[in-house]
């Protein structure tokens, strides 16, 4: 009987803890369910003032509008100047020299491994993620958004449509995109492709939480887009560039369609919905003087000077609308207190309560307070903004530090925003104890980040997640000059070279191939490639014809190692085969033509045998 009655008990007490157990996964799981989705549309170069309920008197943005006018505005949110920055302090919520970004090509755009994604995060608290567009954190392992967190992935390699790693024959419409890893042919526009796959990934995640990053090439360079969008814009003098405002309407039909879809999918107010920009505004004004930091002669910018990859406020404050109605974020507010790039993610992370599995020390703070109406922690805040056409940060070049109303640019030029919104007027002898305060400020900045520059990217070859792999031009480390970046410098033979950092994965026999032209071309060593046509009705105009170089000789250096020989000007690369041994190193390349000149191959394919 007391057996009977010791085993009737143990019974009960497994089944409670079965039940209990049972109920804590039921709450689990009902908590990762309730918690809200994410869409994050990152447009490609549209500044602040190229959006009509910012004053734009020409530009017609009627869903951006409609969506500004329900969201909390962050009306002093700073970016970097240029692309790849802004994304890498976006996706990690640390300044981009934290994370080895520092510009847009050579090298520099390559996501160091020790991050952490915002992509990252969200996969290891339940969700579902995806990218759809544009990426500009690498292309190779293990810089790639697969590598990075996101599940699904759908983007055009390189920093645009139509750069050096990107397939060779996109031109915007009915393109070939990389699609988990493999090269796809879509039908479309771009934006118009981004948007549809976007939606067709939300319709199959919609009864779990899903962060879906959807971030355009459009309105980045080359500015084509169907004629139907920028019609309403040509013959109008006071706008610059009417096919860069006709790829922003196009944006907007897009964002227009994607909040009706939510809509009709019943997930619309449990979304947090967040619209913003990578830069200023690329081609939305022209300035009477220098390209990047002069000042608006024809356009629109807000009153600001100074465009995209500029110092002064035109380069860094961009557009940034959040709107969730079951978090009351539907106001139709401005906060306008200091924010920044590198905020976004700790923010996410507090609005959807999630977990990170390791403590990050984050460049960024969560905007939930100023959501919330408590400024205490933001009214004396400081933001340093910078991007440097160069392989290794240099203290103050091209850099501004932003307080309040204050902007201390390149460490010379004191500007106050409530008396000279355009930064016409330097008043640093005016004001020399601000100037000395924020010099100090920023020591103690670079005091503390610069040490972490030390650590640097590498390309892993041989390794099982991506071989064979491509090395692109783009990605020399190379200075002072510019890398080949786009199409028109492998057409002209831009004489330039530089060396990429590799990671050999294992040790053993690899072969390297040297070509002048994309593999997808099948064009030889020697050929001129082929004019690509205009595009009837759109605004894509006729490639130059790619010139013939007569190159003579190949070259090949790393661990070491220095291999040549004669090239066959017919043949469509160049190969080599090494014994490599496992570790670090420099691969460098060189092409020699005819008349001595020396390049380094744009694209080397490698593979572990």
């Amino acid at each position: 009987m007391k057996q009977t009655i010791i085993t009737l008990a143990m019974l009960a007490i497994s089944l409670f803890a079965i039940a209990c157990k049972q109920t804590s996964n039921q709450h689990h799981e009902s908590g990762i369910q309730n918690r809200p989705n994410v869409i994050l549309i990152m447009v490609d170069d549209q500044g602040y003032g190229d959006i009509a309920a910012h004053g734009n008197p020409w530009i017609k943005t009627p869903n951006i509008d409609k969506l500004h006018d329900v969201s909390t505005r962050l009306t002093q949110y700073h970016v970097s100047p240029t692309c790849a920055p802004t994304r890498a302090a976006i996706m990690t919520g640390h300044h981009n020299y934290r994370t080895g970004v520092f510009f847009t090509i050579k090298g520099r755009s390559l996501l160091l491994e020790r991050e952490t994604t915002m992509a990252e995060v969200f996969k290891e608290n339940g969700y579902s993620t995806a990218i759809f567009g544009k990426w500009h954190l690498g292309d190779n392992y293990p810089f790639r958004p697969e590598d990075n967190g996101f599940d699904e992935v759908l983007v055009h390699n390189g920093g645009g449509v139509g750069q050096t790693m990107d397939y060779w024959y996109n031109d915007y419409f009915d393109d070939k995109y990389m699609h988990n890893g493999k090269l796809e042919q879509y039908e479309g526009y771009c934006t118009d492709v981004w948007f549809e796959n976007a939606k067709k990934f939300i319709q199959s995640k919609k009864d779990e939480p899903f962060f879906c990053y959807l971030s355009t090439n459009a309105a980045h360079s080359p500015y084509w887009v169907d004629d139907k969008y920028s019609a309403p814009y040509k013959d109008n003098d006071s706008i610059p560039n009417a096919a860069f405002y006709g790829m922003i309407a196009n944006i907007d039909e897009n964002l227009g369609k994607l909040v009706e879809f939510l809509k009709e999918q019943e997930i619309m107010d449990n979304t947090i919905l967040i619209f913003t920009a990578d830069n200023g505004s690329a081609a939305g004004n022209k300035l009477d003087g220098d390209r990047l930091d002069s000042f608006v002669k024809k356009g629109y910018n807000y009153g600001m000077r100074g465009v995209k990859a500029s110092m002064y406020e035109g380069g860094h404050r961009v557009p940034f609308f959040i709107q969730w109605k079951n978090g009351g974020i539907n106001m139709g507010r401005d906060i306008n207190e200091l924010t920044a790039h590198y905020d976004v993610l700790p923010t996410l992370i507090d609005l959807c309560d999630l977990e990170l599995k390791e403590e990050i020390k984050f460049d960024g703070q969560s905007l939930v307070p100023l959501i919330n109406g408590e400024t205490k922690n933001f009214e004396d805040r400081m933001v340093v903004v910078s991007t440097q056409f160069s392989t290794d940060p240099e203290p103050w070049k091209r850099t501004a530090l932003l307080h309040k109303n204050w902007r201390l640019v390149e460490g010379t030029e004191l500007y106050d925003l409530s008396t000279d919104p355009e930064q016409r007027t330097n008043i640093a002898e005016k004001y020399p104890e601000k100037v000395a305060e924020y010099k100090a400020a920023y020591d103690k900045f670079w005091a503390e980040i610069s040490p972490t520059f030390e650590e640097k990217p590498f390309f892993i070859i041989g390794h099982e997640a991506e071989n064979p792999t491509t090395l692109f031009g783009h990605d020399w480390h190379s200075n002072p000059d510019f890398t080949p970046w786009a199409q028109r410098h492998i057409r002209s033979g831009y004489v330039n070279n530089g060396f990429w950092r590799v990671r050999v994965a294992e040790k053993g026999t690899y072969t390297f191939k040297l070509r002048r032209w994309p593999k997808e071309t099948g064009l030889i060593l020697g050929a001129e490639a082929p004019v690509r046509p205009a595009l009837p009705g759109t605004s894509v105009t006729a490639s130059k014809k790619g010139i013939a170089l007569n190159i003579k000789k190949a070259r090949l250096t790393l661990q070491d190692v220095e291999l040549s020989k004669d090239v066959d000007s017919n043949a469509e690369f160049v190969q080599f085969s090494i014994e490599l041994e496992k570790g670090e190193t420099h691969l460098q390349t060189w092409f020699t033509l005819d008349d001595g000149t020396e390049l380094g191959a744009y694209y080397v394919e490698i593979e572990k045998i």
